[in-house]
């Protein structure tokens, strides 16, 4: 009985699905059928189409777990330690002078290379 249920949910989620598409097409459709139209209107409705969509998207399984995936990951930003300002200045000096450091070895290696390949070649 449980696997019915799930496989009627299934049904209902592509159906769902089906209008997701239906109303991102029509919005796409419309955009360009009303290009004549303000640019204001046409964001307007473009913007309430997406929140529409968005809300059939969140009654189906899927968009029930993209939404308690969004809600964790929430919870998770609020548990990182950020780095202080001071740290971050230094990391990105360090960064920085590695990277020169890096870039003035290839630049001396291309060099000799050059050289080497334009000595042998004449």
């Amino acid at each position: 009985m449980n696997a019915k249920v799930n496989s009627e949910g299934s049904k209902f989620d592509a159906l769902k699905w089906v209008v997701v598409v239906a109303i991102v097409a029509a919005g796409v459709v419309g955009n360009s059928v009303y290009s004549d139209q303000s640019l204001f209107y046409r964001v307007v409705a473009l913007i309430v189409l997406a929140l529409v969509a968005g809300f059939v998207s969140l009654q189906t399984a899927k968009g029930k777990a993209f939404f308690t995936l969004f809600k964790e990951a929430k919870q998770e930003i609020r548990k990182v330690v950020w780095p202080t300002r001071q740290e971050t200045a230094q990391t990105t000096l360090i960064v920085v002078v590695v990277v020169l450091i890096v870039g003035l070895m290839l630049w001396g290696l291309d060099s000799l290379l050059s050289w080497l390949v334009s000595g042998a070649i004449g």
